[in-house]
């Protein structure tokens, strides 16, 4: 695979969606074909050996980057959605972001007990989104080893929240 330099594809727009929030635009990555198949082929290289039962994805940029995965590794894709956006039976869970709180849910029957599972987001910034995933997928009898994302913002202190599930990026900014 050729490698490329995603950074040229993410645009950094300050103020967004509030004032002090430097926002990391993924669409450039979306809208440049070779750029997002860099990003799923790299998928496919660091997880193609592993034996996930399914991958789960994050509302709503996750989607993007789960599913062609799912695809191509035949494994089912797991919604994780707001609250609300989910029909059948639900579990939420509330937590914080960096500029406000929100809630997912997943549909709890879609996890086998005892699945490996790979969740999947665009970008990895408080990781609160992420902590309430594992907790939502744990709970519903699943295993959440690693976590994926195409950006990392650690200088957000994910780490802390994630503990010791395994965090792969395949960029990471380490300052604002």
């Amino acid at each position: 695979m050729t490698a490329l330099n995603i950074d040229d594809y993410i645009c950094k727009v300050p103020d967004f969606p509030t004032k002090g929030i430097l926002f990391y635009d993924i669409t450039g990555i979306l809208t440049t074909p070779k750029a997002f198949c860099f990003c799923i082929d790299r998928m496919i290289e660091i997880y193609g050996d592993k034996k996930f039962g399914a991958v789960a994805a994050i509302e709503a940029r996750g989607f993007v980057f789960a599913s062609p995965f799912a695809y191509r590794m035949g494994i089912p894709l797991i919604l994780v959605r707001k609250k609300g956006k989910l029909p059948r039976k639900t579990s939420h869970k509330s937590f914080e972001l960096e500029y406000g709180s929100a809630e997912i849910e997943i549909n709890p029957d879609d996890i086998k007990k005892d699945s490996r599972i790979l969740i999947v987001d665009d970008l990895i910034a408080t990781g609160g989104t992420l902590q309430a995933a594992c907790e939502l997928l744990t709970e519903a009898g699943a295993i959440t080893p690693e976590i994926f994302g195409v950006v990392g913002l650690p200088f957000l202190g994910y780490g802390k929240k994630l503990g010791d599930t395994k965090v792969t990026t395949l960029i990471d900014y380490n300052t604002e």
